[in-house]
């Protein structure tokens, strides 16, 4: 404990008080590599602050607040009121499967894109499968 209790109290403060931040606008312009250098890990570690934190706390977090519109179907028919397919079940040989995560390029049937967007969403959709045994 004493190990945090140091690198709060006295490192860090120490760290950060050396770093060449300049007191005007014009003195951005006068630093040096080594000072563009040294500012570069607490900018990375503040960025990546801020990008974890826009995942975590945006309202679609997975995903991304990009996607605000709430849409599940983003690119197949949509000059169509309404989706609708029909397949008879004697067209069907052995089996198929049917996309239900509107990501399929291959629409109706399923092309295994759920499995992309499972992983970037935490989503759990797969295929509908029919069978048709005789």
């Amino acid at each position: 404990m004493q190990l945090v209790a140091h690198l709060v109290k006295d490192s860090i403060p120490n760290y950060l008080s050396n770093l060449p931040i300049p007191d005007t606008i014009g003195g951005w312009f006068r630093l040096g590599i080594k000072d563009w250098l040294a500012l570069v890990p607490p900018t990375a570690v503040v960025a990546g602050v801020g990008y974890m934190s826009y995942k975590a706390f945006c309202p679609k977090a997975r995903g991304g607040c990009s996607r605000s519109s709430g849409l599940v179907n983003h690119q197949i028919l949509k000059k169509s009121d309404k989706v609708v397919d029909s397949i008879d079940i004697e067209d069907i040989s052995e089996k198929a499967v049917f996309c239900r995560c509107w990501r399929s390029k291959n629409w109706p049937y399923c092309d295994g894109s759920h499995n992309a967007h499972n992983k970037d969403q935490g989503d759990n959709v797969g295929p509908l499968i029919v069978s048709n045994k005789k």
